[in-house]
């Protein structure tokens, strides 16, 4: 089984997806990369800035080592995050390659104003401010060469984005 990067917007859905794919089998681990952020509690730089870039490599290439050591120990692993082509998926990909892992890739995207209301029902967890969102979101829009590994989901239900998540794994769909 591949290790699963599964990202997209602010407000897609991508953690609670991740925590239903990962209730449906005997091993797993769902790693979410913004707890990886929050393990750092001096010289912090806010993820999203230009000069946040040596911090956020860093912890892309500890997420990529932390996923390959639970695949090698047999467990199905998801790394759950807003991993951008062409700006940090491509290293993680190349390093659990290296690790000697198999990598799928899926982009959850969703409308804008579904993100948006969703962020706003969220009770905990870092604000970000309504420009930087539609930034991410924009980010999404179009993911290249890797366009086949995205999903348009709409209002879907976690459940059901599972379900998709689980049919693509299944038929080898999503291979990166």
């Amino acid at each position: 089984m591949p290790v699963l990067i599964l990202t997209g917007p602010p407000g897609v859905g991508k953690t609670t997806a991740a925590a239903s794919l990962v209730a449906r089998f005997p091993r797993a681990v769902h790693l979410e990369a913004d707890h990886f952020f929050r393990f750092i509690r001096s010289g912090y730089i806010e993820p999203w800035k230009p000069e946040s870039n040596d911090q956020n490599a860093a912890v892309m290439e500890i997420v990529a080592a932390a996923a390959a050591a639970y695949a090698e120990a047999g467990y199905f692993t998801v790394v759950d995050g807003i991993v951008i082509p062409g700006w940090f998926f491509e290293p993680i990909r190349d390093a659990l390659h290296t690790a000697g892992r198999r990598v799928a890739f899926a982009v959850l995207r969703a409308p804008l104003p579904v993100c948006l209301a969703r962020l706003r029902e969220r009770e905990a967890g870092p604000a970000l401010d309504a420009e930087a969102i539609e930034q991410l979101w924009r980010s999404f829009a179009d993911v290249g060469e890797l366009e086949a590994n995205a999903l348009d989901l709409g209002n879907e239900s976690p459940a059901a984005v599972a379900d998709l998540l689980a049919r693509r794994l299944e038929d080898d769909l999503l291979v990166a």
